[in-house]
Order: structure tokens, then C-alpha cells, then sequence
């Protein structure tokens, strides 16, 4: 009986995520269209990226405002009406903001996407992005907070091998923790740049992450993502080539450095590269070019990510995005597989 409710409680708060994301879009547009909130395409040391995204400029960014501010308003609203009215039974099922499960990852989606607004305003106002040794020491500076947190108030230090057990690590668990988060917040940030790219492939990643919270009884965890894929599913529909908006980094990095606290949360951190096979690739395609321009003083891709790369040897862009789509999906798939399977204890936070 508690599957079923917990199944009914996930659909019901992905469809209402959907549905409400849909409904305040146009607004949404609107307000970034009258404002001039739109994506600068700079010229510098990459003519090649220039040159096929100059068309683009002006296309309204920070896109990604739909998907956190509707996941963040769901969860306080019903959390809050829980809080006035905790007879009411709608509420009740409604409300899946609880400090064990949802608490920290909702925090990390809010305090990094309005960290990334403010980088989309300084690059649309400014021409210049903040620089990213900036965005760096921000995503470490959250990934150490977070590492104190998970370490030190919730004391977890474990990891899990699938299919052969979980594994104490000690003080190795804080630098493992600010890896991984700052890792899957570059990875995704780079993936970022085609129509629908980073959108469809965040959408199989945090859709297998729900599934492997609901497989280990984490049931608003569960709901959680079930609500961010909603709002990605919203904004996809109209973020798919032609793109009407852009994510920005209010999106990028909020969802990636929220993709990775789920991975910690769901103790499935080794399964996290499966998953994210495709922001794994773009991000090693970014440092393999940058180590080989600055090292050997020549190229490896014609342009990085690898996406770009793609894109200058004459691939359509929406042939790019589906096809990795399709691979994310796959990934994804594998991933659910053996995080199910090879089980593992989920970080009981209280």
C-alpha cells in the first residue's frame, strides 16, 4: 500500500510540476524578451563556435529559472500548507519537503541557481561571463560546504561498490564529496550548448536517480526528482531546436551541482559516470583540448566540447542533440540497472 501511494504522490507532483512550469512560461519569455536578457555570442579565440552560433545572439538565456523556482515554490508551498493545515490530507500527500531526504539537495538547486542567475545578468550586462576561475572557486566553495555537512553533521563517510558492498573511507570521504560535485558541475555547464542538449540528458539522469531513490524506500527523494523532471520536460518543450530560450548557467549549474548531491544522497556516486556518460565526455573533450593547445600548442578537436566538434565537421545541430539523447537514455538505463542491482545504503540524513 505504500508503493502504491508513494507512486501516486510521484506522478501526480511530476504532472503538477509540468503542468505549472508550462502555464507561467510565456510569462517567463515575456519577462526575459522585455528585459533584453538575451544570449551574447562573443568574439574571441573561438572563430569556429562564433561562427555557428552567431545566428543565436539575442536568444533570450536564463531559461533555467523555470525548473528551479517551480521546483522550489512546489516544495515550500506545500510544505507550508502542511504546516498550517496538517489535518488536511492533500497536503499532506502533497508536501514532500522533509529535512532526512529533500531538504539538503533543494537548498543546493536553490543557492546554485541564483548563483548562476547572477553569472547569465554579469554576461548579459557586462559582455563577459564571470571568468571561470570565479565559477570555480563558487562550486568549490559549495562542494566544501556541503562536504562539512554530509561528513561532519550527518556523519557519512561510506561509499558503495555495486555488487560488492559499502565502505568506510574516513576524512578521504570530504575530498571524494568536493570532486564529485565540482566535477558534475563543469560537466554539465559544458554540455550546455546545443538546443535541448543539456536538458534531454538531465532529464534520463535525474529520471534513473528517481527511480534508484524510489527502488531504496527514499520516497520524497523520489518525488523530488520526479518534480525537477517535470519542469524539464516544460522547459524542453520549448528549448528544442529552435530553441525559444536558453538555460543559462542559472540552469547548468544549479542541476549539475544538484545531479551530484543526489548521487552522494543515493549512495550511488560510482554509478553517477554511467549515468552521465555524455557530460563525462564533453567534460574530458574540454580538458584533453585545453592540456593539448597549452602543452603541445595545437588542437585535438576542431572545437570543444565535443558537441562543437561534431557540429564544425557538418553534423545538423539537432542530429547532435537526439543522438545524445539516445546515448544519455542508454547510459541511463545501464546505470538504473546496476545501481538497482548491486544495492547499496542510502545516506539516512537526519
Amino acid at each position: 500500500m505504500e508503493y502504491f501511494y508513494s507512486l501516486a504522490k510521484i506522478f501526480v507532483l511530476g504532472t503538477l510540476s509540468f503542468a505549472i512550469a508550462m502555464f507561467w512560461t510565456p510569462f517567463l519569455t515575456k519577462f526575459l524578451v522585455k528585459y533584453r536578457l538575451g544570449k551574447n555570442i562573443r568574439k574571441g579565440d573561438t572563430p569556429i563556435y562564433t561562427k555557428l552560433h552567431k545566428k543565436k545572439k539575442g536568444t533570450p538565456t536564463m531559461g533555467g529559472l523555470l525548473i528551479w523556482i517551480t521546483t522550489a515554490v512546489l516544495a515550500i508551498l506545500f510544505w507550508a500548507f502542511n504546516q498550517f493545515m496538517p489535518s488536511n490530507k492533500i497536503f499532506s500527500f502533497l508536501n514532500f519537503l522533509s529535512r532526512p531526504q529533500t531538504l539538503l539537495p533543494l537548498g543546493a538547486l536553490v543557492a546554485t541557481g541564483i548563483i548562476g542567475a547572477l553569472d547569465d545578468l554579469y554576461d548579459i550586462f557586462k559582455k563577459e561571463g564571470i571568468r571561470f576561475r570565479y565559477r570555480l572557486l563558487i562550486s568549490l566553495f559549495i562542494a566544501c560546504f556541503g562536504a562539512w555537512w554530509f561528513y561532519y553533521k550527518l556523519g557519512w563517510d561510506q561509499i558503495h561498490i555495486p555488487a560488492i558492498g559499502d565502505f568506510s573511507i574516513g576524512i578521504l570521504y570530504i575530498p571524494l564529496f568536493i570532486f564529485v560535485i565540482v566535477s558534475t558541475a563543469f560537466a554539465v555547464n559544458e554540455t550546455d550548448g546545443l538546443d535541448g542538449l543539456a536538458g534531454g540528458t538531465l532529464l534520463s539522469s535525474f529520471a534513473c536517480f528517481g527511480v534508484i531513490a524510489f527502488a531504496r524506500q527514499r520516497f520524497e527523494l523520489a518525488a523530488f526528482c520526479a518534480v525537477i523532471c517535470g519542469a524539464l520536460l516544460a522547459f524542453l518543450w520549448f528549448n528544442v531546436y529552435p530553441a525559444k530560450f536558453f538555460m543559462g548557467d542559472t540552469g547548468a549549474m544549479s542541476l549539475g551541482i544538484t545531479l551530484g548531491v543526489l548521487a552522494m544522497l543515493t549512495n550511488s556516486v560510482l554509478v553517477l559516470p554511467i549515468v552521465g556518460a555524455v557530460f563525462v565526455i564533453e567534460a574530458f573533450s574540454v580538458i584533453i583540448q585545453l592540456t593539448s593547445k597549452k602543452f603541445f600548442k595545437k588542437k585535438v578537436f576542431l572545437s570543444s566540447p565535443f558537441h562543437h566538434h561534431l557540429e564544425a565537421k557538418g553534423w545538423p545541430e539537432s542530429k547532435i542533440t537526439m543522438r545524445f539523447w539516445i546515448i544519455s537514455a542508454v547510459c541511463a538505463t545501464i546505470g538504473l540497472i546496476v545501481g538497482i542491482i548491486g544495492g547499496g545504503n542510502p545516506l539516512n540524513a537526519h
